[in-house]
């Protein structure tokens, strides 16, 4: 699975366990042993020199911060899921410590949640619709012989016949309280008003909630309403609401109440009774899984009686593309829908729809959902059913999206990735030399217990490293370019030779102390060139194989 865009690659992420040199199924005493040889080799009281001692902290205390993870079986459960990032999230300290791998995933995944809906809450919120519907029944159902004594009545006449534009914004005042504000303005045919919306949320306890709404409009007057929300089980929940309209007719009281409940892991069933100036009685049953979702819908009322049933279909790529069709039937006749939705960019999502029905027409409904804002056209094509309106209703949209996607989208997300593959090259330039450069320190931290290890293993003619290179090698023919991408990382590696050996993990190398990456991204591997009892020694090794020396297979014969 890819990583996100913006982790494609976490340079400053050490890994733990390179840098310890052990296995990532080491036992404590395994990981103490390590600590400890490391603690003695980089202790700061053992440098004198200012600059010296200060980078012998540095790493010191990155070995002790390495220690404290991996010995704590609680936090390695963490980083080995999570990495570093897993660690830094608030919450884990209430955290019950006996947890498996995949109840530690879940409890992340909650905390994660919560971190998210907390920077929700230090934000407005805004959210907001913009409808402009459009009258374009003049091509398809225009009279010619009203146009031919008009000048430039060959053209037909499409208008913008109403609008709709709604925003609202929240703001939390407690832990518990939020306070919503909200207006919208209608017009349709020149005429139109608009209204304003105050709502109060609190929140009682973990079950439920209370809403008190105040609003005022130009047409119908004040308005003031009552919303509880509760969780009757853990499978079931009822919400309540009633409202008090002031029009010039007098008082309009409202309510309605619906009750809601889980009939199993993906279905829902619904339940709702509305009393008020369209009253009604609404049952719908709802299946939503990760490859569809169906609703089924039967409502009896006045005016409106109806019976629905829409699909969907949702495709498992990247885009997720998802196809829909509806059939809705009553009283007002017979209403066919289909269309499609897609997702067009990290943020925005494109989709369109065609609605034809009797006595209702053609209309073709694109709405476009960027973050938290909507943008709707409704296009009426014909007042009635007409082959040709419906053919291009759903011929023309596709046409259009996919000239557009390919002239326009494409070479927009690609000029995206090559700007950011730029930004992350300059990034990883300077956390290269960044790297480079606390590796050399950590190499004038090792010259004198180096000293001390060459000393006793020429003592017993044990393991010197004559010669080690670490990154990626490329031709013998191209001997300048092999150099500028390989370092040498002779006295790390015999810094860790102990009692005649030399053992490194499966992990990366770039992770042990002297080590940085000289070519990020690309496959590298580990060339040695050492001597063992009087005998020279030669190996290859890839980056994240294990390697044990001396090794009898590694000799190098003798010319006769």
């Amino acid at each position: 699975m890819a990583a996100p865009e913006d982790e494609d690659f976490e340079f400053n992420n050490q890994d733990y366990y390179s840098l310890l040199n052990v296995r990532k199924e080491a036992t404590l005493e395994e990981l103490k042993a390590s600590y400890r040889r490391l603690c003695m080799l980089y202790h700061p009281d053992k440098h004198r020199d200012p600059e010296l001692k200060r980078q012998a902290e540095q790493l010191f205390n990155q070995v002790h911060q390495a220690y404290e993870v991996l010995s704590d079986a609680h936090s390695r459960a963490i980083y080995d899921l999570f990495g570093k990032k897993g660690l830094e999230v608030e919450g884990w300290e209430v955290v019950e410590r006996k947890r498996t791998p995949a109840e530690i995933r879940e409890e992340y995944e909650r905390l994660q949640r919560e971190r998210e809906e907390r920077r929700l809450q230090q934000r407005t919120n805004p959210k907001g619709t913009i409808s402009v519907g459009v009258d374009a029944t003049d091509l398809f159902d225009r009279y010619d012989e009203d146009f031919e004594e008009l000048p430039g009545g060959g053209f037909p006449h499409i208008e913008i016949n109403k609008m709709h534009i709604s925003q609202s914004i929240e703001a939390p005042l407690t832990n518990n309280d939020t306070a919503m504000l909200s207006g919208s303005l209608s017009t349709h045919n020149g005429s139109g008003g608009g209204n304003i919306n105050v709502t109060v949320r609190r929140v009682v306890s973990a079950k439920g909630w209370g809403e008190v709404e105040f609003g005022a409009g130009d047409i119908l007057g004040p308005l003031i309403g009552l919303k509880m929300f509760r969780n009757i089980t853990s499978r079931c929940f009822l919400t309540a609401q009633c409202g008090l309209q002031f029009s010039p007719r007098g008082p309009r009281p409202s309510c309605s109440l619906m009750t809601a409940r889980h009939l199993d892991q993906n279905t829902m069933g619904y339940l709702q009774w509305r009393w008020g100036p369209t009253s009604a009685m609404t049952t719908s049953l709802v299946r939503d899984t990760k490859s569809s979702h169906f609703t089924l819908a039967l409502q009896l009322g006045v005016p409106h009686s109806y019976l629905m049933m829409s699909y969907q279909y949702k495709f498992q790529d990247e885009d997720q593309t998802k196809v829909k069709g509806s059939l809705k039937t009553g009283w007002f006749g017979t209403v066919v829908e289909y269309g499609a939705e897609r997702k067009i960019s990290r943020h925005s999502v494109l989709s369109a729809t065609v609605s034809m029905g009797v006595p209702q027409g053609v209309t073709l409904k694109i709405r476009l959902a960027r973050a938290s804002q909507t943008y709707l056209f409704p296009i009426h094509l014909t007042d009635q059913l007409l082959p040709s309106a419906v053919f291009y209703a759903t011929v023309g949209p596709l046409v259009v999206y996919m000239a557009i996607h390919r002239l326009i989208i494409i070479p927009y997300t690609q000029a995206q990735k090559e700007q950011e593959l730029e930004l992350q090259r300059k990034s990883s330039a300077t956390d290269i030399a960044k790297k480079k450069q606390e590796a050399e320190s950590a190499v004038l931290l090792m010259q004198e217990s180096v000293r001390r290890i060459i000393e006793a293993e020429e003592s017993k003619m044990g393991l010197i490293i004559l010669n080690a290179w670490y990154g990626k090698f490329v031709s013998d023919t191209s001997q300048k370019q092999e150099k500028a991408r390989v370092i040498d990382v002779t006295v790390p590696l015999q810094c860790l030779v102990k009692d005649s050996k030399l053992i490194l993990t499966e992990a990366s190398k770039v992770g042990l102390p002297g080590f940085y990456d000289p070519c990020v991204g690309e496959d590298k591997s580990l060339k040695l060139l050492y001597q063992f009892r009087g005998v020279m020694h030669q190996v290859i090794s890839a980056d994240n194989e294990p390697l044990r020396i001396p090794k009898q297979s590694h000799r190098i014969e003798s010319e006769s």
